[in-house]
């Protein structure tokens, strides 16, 4: 049934003795990754219950089944059109064993990774299984598409689900249906699966009996000594932030300095990676005095600490700190995902109070308007949020590893199952990326600030529309005056290239929308030394879809960096001498990039 050809190179001959004893490693293995899922269950650190998410699952699909069963002739037609298009393919497989061309009955994207080994064409058993894979794929995908009188809400988490479930039954994820990993297998005489496994059962070990899944080696990846290097100081620091002012490199720098306020979702570090990725880094070479907050990683002590304590303790606490160490009352700030969120409620605030503090603003990847905020919105409506709030009151915080689960089931197949794939079944060692590493860094995030964050944005999108209250003063962003710099990722799946442009036209001052190439996080960082991807600038931002708006975009190769740092300059240009971390007597409490950082969940 095989057409495989034959391979010139020498393949390792199979070992039955070897097999056998890799065979029983791995059952070892998988015996102890079992007992380190059980340990925590048996000791009360770990008690299991139906994920909330179950509930909505079943609930979602009961709409979709109700749909399809309800009518007799709508049923037999979806029987009828699957049980066509395997016949198709049943047709198509015999004529090609009879040694017949035959078209296939369907064949992956170009794009989609799981099926470039050649094998899943060139072998007839693996070409049957993938694209009987696929019309399943196409059928499942159709029952919620076609659906009609479903609520938009509904339909985007049918989609959503059926999406999760589609990924995970892909045969590329099984030792028997994946070419790859059967060769593998086959010349190691199954040691990949016995490295698998142990890997297993460490990464359930690491995951206090959940599964964590490494996507790259920590061994040469340490805060501190690989990445966020970039000399500075901690100059401040209270419950739930540490700033840090890093050291010039420039005899001048701009007078205004900036202040960056990261996300609390994940760690600053993001900026400032190995020295040729770090933002934080070409920022200070580029004649900028730059302090960043490192937030905490929050326990159920900090739990309480709202959406306005973040505000006040972070952002504006750190303009009071960087004016009493630089002499200057206003910054130029840029926040990034959440910590834009958080930003333009401080402006807003700000500017309801009538303070100066602010330059400019710039904005990485971030949603101040959440109708068009892409498929986290699967995630809420009243009665997911209500069943999280009771989660994090019992515990205080929400984990990150159930945030981080989130945004890797947003591209599963890229951060879920390939890692399931190489590390487990090919029983690979992931490379040392610092990326990845940080993007595993996870952090807790207090109950409060995040009930806040959900129901007033993601819920209710109170921000945009005028009626978020926050300190008992009820937010305009329309009173925001000062320039803004707005970039969104052209492939962003958390803060969608849409939404960001959407939301730029509620900003009362002058506004440059600027679109990157790549997504959330390669969109952002992405040095102009290494002269990847392009950015894309029209200054129309008014009533226009971004479908519209690319259609007279201008089109520039690299990265945006150095865009923003000529249009930083154009609002502010005047220079000053570059001022040295504690040189005019600030205390300073520890070289950045500080212990908050350090801090795991």
């Amino acid at each position: 049934m095989s057409n495989v050809s034959t391979d010139t190179q020498a393949t390792p001959k199979f070992d039955a003795e070897a097999f056998a004893m890799n065979v029983a490693r791995a059952m070892e293995s998988g015996g102890k990754a079992l007992a380190a899922y059980l340990k925590p269950r048996e000791t009360g650190e770990v008690r299991d219950k139906p994920p909330n998410e179950l509930g909505e699952v079943i609930k979602t699909f009961s709409v979709i089944a109700e749909y399809w069963l309800s009518d007799k002739e709508r049923a037999s037609s979806l029987q009828m059109q699957l049980a066509k298009d395997y016949l198709d393919l049943w047709g198509s497989a015999v004529r090609r064993m009879a040694g017949q061309d035959a078209q296939p009955a369907i064949a992956p994207s170009p794009r989609d990774k799981r099926f470039a080994d050649p094998e899943w064409k060139s072998n007839q058993f693996f070409d049957f299984v993938m694209q009987l894979y696929l019309l399943t794929t196409k059928w499942a995908q159709e029952l919620v598409h076609d659906a009609d009188g479903i609520d938009p809400h509904t339909r985007k988490k049918a989609e959503f689900y059926i999406q999760q479930v589609i990924n995970a039954l892909s045969p590329s994820n099984f030792v028997l249906t994946n070419p790859e990993v059967l060769r593998e297998t086959v010349a190691s005489s199954g040691e990949n699966l016995a490295r698998g496994l142990k890997m297993l059962a460490e990464d359930i070990a690491a995951g206090k009996g959940m599964l964590k899944i490494r996507q790259s080696d920590p061994d040469n990846l340490v805060v501190g000594v690989n990445m966020a290097t970039t000399p500075g100081k901690v100059i401040y620091q209270n419950e739930i932030m540490q700033l840090i002012q890093y050291t010039p490199t420039t005899e001048k720098v701009l007078r205004t300095p900036l202040l960056i306020v990261p996300p609390w979702i994940n760690k600053f570090y993001i900026l400032d990676l190995k020295p040729e990725k770090s933002y934080i880094k070409w920022c200070v070479d580029q004649g900028i005095t730059v302090f960043v907050i490192s937030w905490v990683n929050p326990d159920k002590r900090l739990g309480n600490k709202s959406w306005e304590a973040y505000m006040k303790e972070g952002p504006l606490t750190a303009m009071d700190v960087i004016e009493k160490v630089t002499g200057e009352m206003k910054v130029h700030t840029a926040g990034y995902c959440v910590g834009g969120t958080m930003l333009a409620t401080t402006l807003a605030w700000l500017a309801e109070k009538r303070r100066q503090r602010v330059s400019s603003a710039t904005f990485f990847a971030a949603q101040i308007d959440f109708t068009h905020a892409g498929d986290l919105l699967v995630f809420v409506d009243e009665e997911q949020i209500s069943a999280l709030e009771q989660d994090m009151k019992a515990a205080g915080v929400l984990e990150g590893s159930k945030m981080a689960m989130a945004f890797n089931m947003l591209r599963s197949n890229d951060l879920i199952w390939s890692y399931v794939v190489s590390n487990y079944l090919k029983g690979q060692q992931p490379s040392a990326f610092d990326l990845l590493h940080w993007n595993s860094d996870a952090t807790r995030m207090p109950s409060s600030n995040h009930s806040y964050y959900l129901r007033n944005c993601y819920l209710e999108n109170r921000l945009s529309t005028g009626t978020m209250v926050l300190d008992n003063t009820l937010l305009d962003l329309s009173k925001v005056k000062v320039p803004v710099y707005n970039l969104a990722a052209r492939e962003d799946h958390i803060a969608p290239a849409e939404s960001v442009l959407y939301g730029s036209q509620f900003f009362g001052g002058p506004v440059k929308y600027v679109l990157s190439g790549s997504g959330h996080i390669a969109g952002v960082v992405n040095p102009p030394a290494s002269n990847k991807y392009q950015y894309w600038t029209n200054d129309n931002i008014k009533d226009v879809s971004i479908a519209q708006w690319m259609k007279d975009a201008v089109e520039h190769k690299g990265s945006w960096w150095t865009d923003w740092r000529g249009w930083l300059e154009s609002h502010d240009p005047e220079t000053v001498p570059a001022r040295m971390v504690g040189s005019d007597g600030t205390q300073v409490l520890e070289d950045a990039p500080g212990s908050y950082v350090r801090v795991r969940a």
